[in-house]
């Protein structure tokens, strides 16, 4: 079962603003069912035509959606539209206290409906992330099987700054029935992310002793240790003589029959980004 907080939960067995403005100013529509989710939004403004006084939802979907369209609407009542387009996805799973990563694309359909009915609102090109058959502006269908444009698959990577094939997967379901975009979507992370990552990642010239420990620090917090937490493991840094850096690990890591095989990674990244005399060594911390 996912693990959803109890703001989730609350959100979906109690959900806000359901049903429908019958004279609503905006109305967008997201999804399909074919994809087994969908939603509409309904927007009443106030009479001035600049406060949303009034927000609805009807969705199909799992209870990330249900939660997560009842959270946007609470987020964007009271504001003007302009401050209601800034809504990022993200800040509709903070609401939630957090999505799983699967289904973040729930957050992602809430922030596109609520594009959509303002851009039709006020008469602007119209976002077709979705729409099966017809291509966005500048956009080409990259998933075909949910209708997803490579302009809305940029934007999601860029916002949300993903960088595997499988967040994308999380993020817009793109990838997630076929599989048979997923190459095209590798190539689009790495159009997003560009050479920047190449660029940090050149190893300096010259070093001094101090910014090659420096150096070295950095490179195990940015690079290395997020890798071990991802499978429950950690490491220490103990001492750094000259190249020699010395580690222990801990956690899942510590006394694992695999952890040469770690610190041999860590050796690699080490020379890769840092210097190419490095030598790992992992002692008992």
């Amino acid at each position: 079962m996912w693990d959803y907080t109890e703001k989730v939960r609350e959100h979906f067995l109690n959900p806000r603003n359901v049903g429908e403005i019958p004279d609503a100013d905006a109305v967008g529509e997201v999804g399909s069912l074919a994809c087994g989710d969908a939603l509409k939004l309904y927007i009443k403004l106030d009479e001035a035509k600049e406060k949303i006084v009034d927000a609805k939802f009807q969705t199909f979907g799992c209870a990330s959606a249900i939660a997560s369209s009842s959270a946007l609407t609470e987020i964007i009542k009271g504001k003007t539209l302009d401050e209601a387009l800034a809504t990022t996805n993200q800040e509709i799973a903070e609401f939630l206290g957090g999505l799983p990563e699967e289904k973040m694309h729930c957050s992602v359909m809430g922030q596109e409906a609520l594009e959509v009915a303002i851009a039709k609102y006020r008469g602007g090109p119209v976002p077709t992330h979705h729409d099966h058959g017809h291509e966005e502006a500048g956009g080409e269908i990259v998933c075909k099987c949910f209708g997803l444009t490579d302009v809305f698959l940029r934007k999601v990577i860029e916002t949300n700054k993903l960088t595997t094939a499988e967040q994308v997967t999380h993020f817009t379901k793109a990838g997630g029935a076929c599989g048979g975009c997923i190459p095209r979507i590798k190539e689009i992370i790495n159009e997003v992310l560009g050479a920047k990552p190449a660029e940090e990642h050149k190893r300096p010239e010259k070093l001094t002793n101090l910014r090659k420990m420096q150096l070295i620090q950095e490179t195990l917090e940015k690079e290395i240790r997020p890798q071990l937490w991802a499978d429950g493991g950690d490491l220490e840094l103990i001492d750094i003589t000259g190249s020699e850096v010395q580690i222990a690990f801990r956690k899942a890591c510590a006394g694992c029959a695999a952890s040469g095989n770690t610190a041999k990674f860590v050796e690699m990244k080490l020379r890769e980004l840092v210097a190419e005399d490095i030598t790992v060594t992992e002692v008992e911390g």
